[in-house]
Formats: structure tokens, C-alpha cells, sequence
């Protein structure tokens, strides 16, 4: 796992802290979404979806900040849209450093080269960019050529100037196990501190609706992915338990509680990935959602997620109270072979609500803009 020790010690000194404190339901990563806005518009994404008035939106410093003191979560996310494109986010980052938060600040890295210099390396700060697959992969999964010689430009830059750089990379129903195993190659001669993989979530917005993957799909490509690492020496940035989970060795329930999310409309219910509405603050997010009613086997959306925001919680708590477990599975690798693990029941889940549409034009009517007659592009070369 190529998470550096200071990381793990302070996580697991957070989460100890929890269970002896009898604290179930706790935040580990906060996902901070300051924005919508994007400067691609990818056809598996249902993050950039809105009216233009939604995506001028931006959280500000200060309401960044009170949202990372509130959670109290040690780690925080910021996704997107495309967080750089944000006036503010260096601010933003330096307040979070400052305050010793761990920050993955997740980019397509297209802005990255211009903005590179208003930033400072440090042990808590890393930048996570998004590398789907090879250059004819990652252009095809974004829709625009030349994205993946520019990204791959940007992680250089970034690494020669001593940043903490990561990949992210979402695979969906078209990947090949081979040329998976040949991107994990490339990540690792290209010296990042290691790779975030998971499946890709079936944004109910999302323009593509054909390549998401299914739980069995999930389970058998990553088997295929893990058979074909033996001996190659791939970096992680994930927990061995949530990899095995991915492999279908490990029967784990989501826990959407430990990657609240927190983007400008408010505390999003019940996660980043699934959109039911909003809570005025994290105590009544964490307090007042009816998280029962959520996850795989009791929600129909839920079904076929094994996303880390929803799953490395769960794994990672495993992790403190099984290490031994844990050690096994990260010396001995993931097991490819034989049984896997029962699937969850979902015999009793209940049907998808659909209700985005309500939550954009009551947000909308708030603002005093009304219902637009269109949405906006989702596209922003720049600022």
C-alpha cells in the first residue's frame, strides 16, 4: 500500500480513537466538492450536469473550512468538476495543510502546468489525477484527444517539484484485463506514489449509460487485473482489504457515513455518488439521514456499487479491527483463485427514487433565478 507512515499512523490513531470513544458512524475522508464546473465533459460523469447558474456556483474559503473543522474527518478529498479551475483553491489548500489535513486535490491536470507554482509541496498535500487507462483509453473515457500526453506532462512537472503525486483511475465494462495490467506497468515507471482503482458508479446523468459494470463484472475483471500483478510490483493507494473486496474475497456492507460529502448545495444525502437531497449541516446529515435505507441489498441505485468512497471505509475499519487479516492479504497478495465470498442479499431492496430534477429547481428557486429554459454547457477551457 503506498500510503507513507505518518498517514496510516494518524488515520489509525483517528479511527482507535472512534472505538474506544463507541463511535460507529464516523467520517473518514471528507469529499469537498467546492464546484461543479468542469473543462471536460466525460460521458461516464454525472458530476457537471446542471444549469449554468448551479455551475457558476463555488463554496468559498471560508465555508470550505468550516466544513472540514465540522466533520472533523482527517482526510479530505476535493473532486469536482475541476477543482483548479476554482480561484481560490490554492487558499483553500494552504488553510487545509495548515490545518494538517491530509488533501487529495483531484484533477485532470489540464490547468495544472499554469497552476502549479501557487501551490507548496508538502506531506499533506497530494495530487490525485485522473488517468483512465493509456493514451487511446483515457482520451476515448474523456472524450477529447491529447488529454492523456497532457496529463502525463502535468505528473511529471509535478513530481520533479517533490509534490505527493497519485493516479486515479475508474474502469468501466470495456477494460481489458491485459492493457489494465499494462496501464499499472506504466504508473509505476512513471513514479507516482500509487494508483486509486476502482469501478466506475452508474450516475443515473450520466451520458453513458452502456459501460458500467456490474458486481460480478467488478469482481471477475479485477481477479483477471490482481492474476496478471503477481510479482509486478503495483502501488496502491488503498487499503489490501478493499483490493480484496474488489476481487470478491470479502463480503462488506457500505458505509456511507465515512466519506460525507459536502458540495454547494449542502451535506449530500446519502453520498457522493447518490443524490437525495441535502442536509443543512454535517451533525443533521449524520444524525437525520436514514442510512438503513441506503447501500447494496437495501437500495436499488446501490446495486451494483463497489466504489471506494462508499467501500474503503468499511475496509479500513476491518483493517484496525482484523490487522493480522489485513497483513496476510498485503503479503500474500489478493487471492484469484477458488470461492468467492457471498453476495449480500438484495431480495429486499427498494425501488430507485428518482428526483434530481426537484432538487436542482428548488435549488434554483432558492437562488431566485426560477427554472432555466436550458442547462448550460459543462464545458470551461479556463477560468
Amino acid at each position: 500500500m503506498a500510503v507513507p507512515l505518518i498517514q496510516q499512523l494518524r488515520v489509525g490513531a483517528y479511527i482507535m480513537k472512534q472505538r474506544l470513544t463507541g463511535n460507529d458512524r464516523y467520517p473518514l475522508v471528507l469529499m469537498l466538492e467546492p464546484l461543479f464546473r468542469c473543462n471536460l465533459a466525460c460521458p461516464g460523469c454525472g458530476k457537471i450536469d446542471y444549469p449554468d447558474e448551479i455551475l457558476n456556483r463555488r463554496l468559498s474559503v471560508a465555508e470550505c473550512i468550516e466544513a472540514v473543522e465540522e466533520s472533523g474527518a482527517p482526510i479530505v478529498s476535493i473532486p469536482g468538476g475541476e477543482p483548479l479551475i476554482h480561484k481560490e483553491m490554492p487558499e483553500i489548500v494552504a488553510e487545509l495543510v495548515k490545518r494538517k489535513r491530509f488533501v487529495y486535490l483531484c484533477t485532470n491536470a489540464l490547468l495544472l502546468a499554469k497552476k502549479i507554482d501557487e501551490y507548496k509541496p508538502s506531506k499533506y498535500l497530494t495530487f490525485s489525477i485522473h488517468l483512465d487507462g493509456l493514451e487511446e483509453e483515457h482520451d476515448r473515457a474523456v472524450d477529447q484527444k491529447g488529454v492523456f500526453k497532457r496529463a502525463v506532462k502535468a505528473i511529471e512537472l509535478a513530481r520533479d517539484r517533490g509534490f505527493r503525486v497519485n493516479v486515479n483511475c475508474t474502469l468501466f465494462n470495456n477494460a481489458k484485463a491485459d492493457e489494465v495490467a499494462e496501464f499499472m506497468d506504466f504508473a509505476r515507471d512513471l513514479g507516482v506514489e500509487g494508483v486509486t482503482i476502482s469501478p466506475g458508479y452508474a450516475y443515473e446523468r450520466a451520458p453513458d449509460q452502456a459501460h458500467f459494470l456490474s458486481r460480478r463484472q467488478t469482481k471477475e475483471l479485477f481477479r483477471d487485473v490482481f492474476r496478471r500483478g503477481k510479482g509486478r510490483k503495483w502501488r496502491f493507494s488503498q487499503s489490501s482489504l478493499f483490493l480484496d473486496f474488489l476481487a470478491g474475497n470479502q463480503t462488506y456492507e457500505c458505509t456511507p457515513w465515512s466519506n460525507p460529502t459536502r458540495n454547494v448545495f449542502g451535506w449530500q444525502r446519502p453520498c457522493y455518488l447518490v443524490n437525495e437531497g441535502y442536509a443543512p449541516s454535517f451533525k443533521a446529515l449524520m444524525e437525520e439521514t436514514a442510512w438503513e435505507q441506503y447501500g447494496t441489498g437495501n437500495y436499488e441505485k446501490c446495486a451494483n456499487c463497489m466504489v471506494h468512497c462508499g467501500y474503503e471505509g468499511t475496509a479500513v475499519a476491518d483493517t484496525v479491527a482484523n490487522p493480522l487479516k489485513a497483513l496476510k492479504v498485503a503479503l500474500q497478495g489478493v487471492s484469484t483463485e477458488g470461492e468467492m465470498a457471498p453476495e449480500l442479499d438484495f431480495s429486499k431492496q427498494r425501488p430507485a427514487v428518482y428526483a434530481f430534477e426537484d432538487f436542482v429547481e428548488e435549488a434554483l428557486k432558492e437562488s431566485g433565478k426560477g427554472k432555466p429554459a436550458k442547462a448550460g454547457s459543462p464545458s470551461e477551457a479556463a477560468e
